[in-house]
């Protein structure tokens, strides 16, 4: 069992950064890949990056490579997304999960997700 609480969201202009975080409770952490998705409103969630249990791999969607970064600590538990050059179109609520493999990029394949931090890049 994980429970994950992410932090970091707010408000950004369009050109900047922002890092969120998502800790983690439980002994099994660093056994699970980590994920990290976001819903904007009247969408559907949609994958943004995930990271293998280790932290030497790294998966990212397309619309964000070049700008984010994925990254964990597993001996703090924790899980991050530096996100650069942010554009309105990033506004959404962003989640982390926890799943079996860091090359899933579907909901189903994560069993375990945090409640979401807002993110909104204005104009």
């Amino acid at each position: 069992q994980v429970q994950l609480v992410e932090s970091g969201g707010g408000l950004v202009q369009a050109g900047g950064s922002r890092r969120l975080s998502c800790a983690a409770s439980g002994r099994t952490f660093s056994s699970y890949a980590m994920g990290w998705f976001r819903q904007a409103p009247g969408k559907g969630r949609e994958f943004v990056a995930a990271i293998s249990w280790s932290g030497g791999r790294t998966n990212y969607a397309d619309s964000v490579k070049g700008r984010f970064t994925i990254s964990r600590d597993n001996a703090k538990k924790t899980v991050y997304l530096q996100m650069n050059s942010l554009k309105p179109e990033d506004t959404a609520a962003y989640y982390c999960a926890a799943g079996a493999h860091f090359r899933s990029v579907t909901v189903k394949g994560y069993d375990y997700w945090g409640q979401g931090t807002q993110v909104t890049v204005s104009s």
